[in-house]
């Protein structure tokens, strides 16, 4: 037997993980850095500005940022996201040696307000406007709604929701606490959508419904790591940040692309 965590979109009901009965779907709210913005996109502008070293800053700044919001959370020395995401690109550039200039630093920060879409994403939004829909994201707002604008999904998203009126960042239960008091709608029927696995686990132990996105399964991981010795910082990347943590929690459903969610989601209402 299938456990709920394995279920796909093409599945006859939709239902939560601890209850019999259907789940309503009354807000589908996503993350944004890597669930539905491409933060590899940033490597473009990195390569640029560092020829030879491109790969290697853009993973390393993603994971240091990563960290330096737990850190800040669990100090409680919070600052927002834009602060961190400059620290973090400092601690990248310092560890490998490269002293940028204050233009090539501004152009690798200016990428995150101008970060590439999924290329499935704007379709997958639009063909769910009978609900409410939001991003939850530990971005500031000035972060968030530049990136939102810029990018057209002001169009068709009811909120974007910062963490930085709770002055925490997720995972911390608050940050989800967001959601039903900026949509007015209950957690239980809310589905929660995201890549980053941390975060799914974050969701989950809030008492969201969560659809995890895993865009790279283990064997592709295994895949990647038997070719060669040498393993490139993207595929590091992947292995530390891509694949579900050992947290004692499971999303509800797990899919492969964004595209999939129209079909989860019509599946509850046959």
């Amino acid at each position: 037997m299938r456990s709920q965590a394995s279920v796909r979109p093409d599945a006859s009901t939709f239902r939560h993980a601890h209850h019999e009965f259907p789940v309503t779907i009354k807000a589908i709210v996503f993350d944004a850095y890597g669930t539905l913005y491409d933060i590899q996109s940033v490597a473009a502008v990195t390569e640029q500005a560092f020829p030879g070293y491109g790969e290697i800053i853009t993973q390393v700044w993603r994971i240091k940022q990563l960290e330096y919001t737990w850190l800040r959370s669990l100090m409680r020395r919070y600052q927002d996201f834009s602060v961190t995401t400059r620290d973090s690109l400092t601690y990248t550039l310092k560890v490998l040696g490269l002293k940028p200039d204050m233009g090539a630093f501004e152009l690798i920060m200016d990428k995150y307000l101008h970060l590439e879409l999924y290329p499935d994403a704007m379709g997958t939004l639009a063909a769910m406007r009978d609900r409410k829909l939001a991003i939850l994201s530990n971005g500031s707002p000035g972060m968030l709604n530049a990136l939102v604008a810029n990018s057209g999904l002001d169009r068709v998203l009811d909120a974007t929701i910062s963490i930085d009126s709770r002055k925490i960042f997720k995972p911390a239960p608050d940050a989800y606490a967001l959601i039903e008091s900026t949509l007015g709608v209950p957690p239980a029927d809310v589905l929660f959508v995201s890549s980053n696995p941390w975060d799914a686990c974050g969701a989950k132990a809030f008492g969201l419904t969560v659809a995890w996105i895993e865009r790279v399964t283990p064997e592709a991981m295994a895949l990647s790591c038997v070719k060669s010795d040498f393993v490139a910082p993207l595929t590091m990347f992947k292995a530390i940040r891509t694949q579900m943590d050992e947290l004692g929690l499971e999303p509800d459903y797990r899919i492969h692309a964004l595209s999939e969610l129209p079909g989860l989601i019509a599946s509850h209402e046959r």
